[in-house]
């Protein structure tokens, strides 16, 4: 590969603060909220104009639709991310779960109020590009934007850019998914013109189980007591659109479900594209699958359109402002997650919060209707070989099958929370990341209404 080289620079510092969070998807804004709610001076990074990452930027609406009857949460920020939406009226009943789905758009207007109520420092259309290195000891961030190149200082940092991005380029050890077996990324989008009452009466015609979700190119594990409940599933008008060319043969992976339908006849978080071999770290990559999604989510439309009653006149509304990651990479932590632990109730001594018996990945869907928990531990998020930096979101530690756990926005969030007031009381008390007293952090957290056992 040929290279060039760059002419040395003095870079500016712009900003300085106590706590740096990079990316504000649900872990990092949740990271932000609870650093800040400890007193400490907290800036919150973003690379698009609105906060929010996977619910505003990729557009799913999705929340908690795991949620049942039975289910057990940690609640605290996770949880006042709902209740603030449907306060301010950017959400719905969800179609399949007792929870509320999250409008992408009215919620970029949620994180601005909770961020300006919180004293965060918002940094919005700025790019991270490069951490600030001091020995083995993370101090800031190099961003660029239309304003060039910036320096941002900080006392300690949180990396909630779902790829471990900080962490990677700061020499921690990571490890990437092989692109052959990543999670599929997708193309959110949403749409206009739906007939609701003839939609919603065919789906009471032919209501669809979480048990049809293994047709065609798919096999899901279940634990079986999922398989008869109702799914809000669309498969058989692509399956017909193929049989009658309306959809090309190789496209046979289109499917998924659907989100809310609106009495204006919007229908959002069309979940119906699944892209795999996308590699969410290679722009290249990237590229081709937000082309290809796009074209894709349009023969879905075609499929809909001649095939599901309330849809004959339906057109694309809007795609989501990027591509939706699942899988890339994680970091090698202190503690990494285990199978058994998603599986089978892990509990730790150093738990930031719990998250209920939800697996949904890699050919594994678990949902959480007996009460059953996990306990994600505050390990899982130091990443080896650097300080003063922890990993929030769904690139801590841990195996293939934990990732189908814990990469859900809502455990994003409790571990976000988690690594927020760690952040914070480690700089107040002046403590290394790896040196805090758990039991405080645990107290923190409690006091933020965050259930930890």
């Amino acid at each position: 590969m040929r290279t060039i080289t760059e002419p040395a620079r003095q870079v500016p510092v712009v900003h300085e603060t106590d706590v740096l969070v990079v990316g504000s998807g649900p872990g990092g804004l949740a990271a932000a909220l609870a650093a800040a709610r400890c007193g400490v001076a907290v800036t919150l990074l973003e690379r698009f104009g609105c906060f929010g990452g996977n619910i505003t930027t990729v557009g799913v609406e999705g929340f908690a639709w795991y949620r049942h009857e039975q289910t057990v949460e940690a609640g605290g920020i996770g949880r006042e991310f709902e209740d603030r939406a449907k306060a301010m009226g950017a959400a719905v009943p969800e179609s399949q779960s007792l929870s509320y789905e999250l409008d992408s758009e009215g919620f970029k207007l949620v994180a601005d109020r909770l961020v300006q109520e919180a004293g965060i420092h918002p940094m919005l259309h700025r790019q991270f590009v490069a951490p600030i290195v001091d020995g083995d000891t993370i101090t800031g961030v190099i961003v660029e934007s239309k304003a060039g190149r910036e320096a941002i200082l900080a006392k300690r940092v949180i990396d909630a850019t779902g790829d471990a991005d900080v962490a990677h380029r700061a020499g921690a050890p990571t490890h990437k998914t092989p692109v052959e077996h990543m999670q599929a990324a997708s193309v959110m989008f949403h749409l206009a013109g739906v007939d609701k009452a003839a939609f919603l009466q065919g789906v009471k015609d032919d209501p669809q189980t979480y048990g049809d979700w293994s047709t065609g190119e798919w096999t899901v594990e279940t634990d079986g007591k999922e398989d008869a409940m109702f799914s809000p599933f669309l498969a058989k008008p692509f399956a017909r659109a193929l049989k009658e060319g309306v959809i090309p043969a190789h496209l046979n992976t289109i499917g998924g479900t659907w989100g809310a339908v609106h009495d204006t006849g919007e229908m959002t978080y069309m979940n119906l594209v699944h892209l795999a071999g996308c590699d969410g770290t290679d722009p290249d990559s990237l590229t081709r699958f937000e082309i290809e999604g796009r074209a894709q989510a349009m023969h879905a439309i075609e499929a809909l359109r001649r095939y599901t009653p309330g849809c004959e006149g339906v057109r694309l509304r809007n795609f989501g402002m990027t591509i939706g990651i699942r899988d890339t990479r994680k970091i090698d932590a202190v503690y990494n997650m285990t199978e058994a632990d998603v599986r089978h109730e892990g509990r730790f001594d150093d738990s930031i919060g719990i998250y209920p018996e939800f697996i949904d990945g890699y050919g594994i869907l678990i949902l959480p209707t007996t009460g059953r928990y996990m306990q994600i531990p505050y390990r899982a998020m130091l990443p080896k070989g650097v300080k003063g930096l922890l990993v929030a979101g769904r690139a801590i530690g841990g195996d293939r099958v934990s990732h189908a756990a814990v990469r859900n926005m809502a455990c994003c969030a409790v571990a976000g929370q988690g690594a927020g007031v760690a952040a914070a009381l480690s700089v107040k008390e002046g403590r290394a990341l790896d040196d805090l007293d758990l039991c405080a952090v645990q107290g923190v957290l409690r006091g933020q209404g965050v259930r930890v056992d």
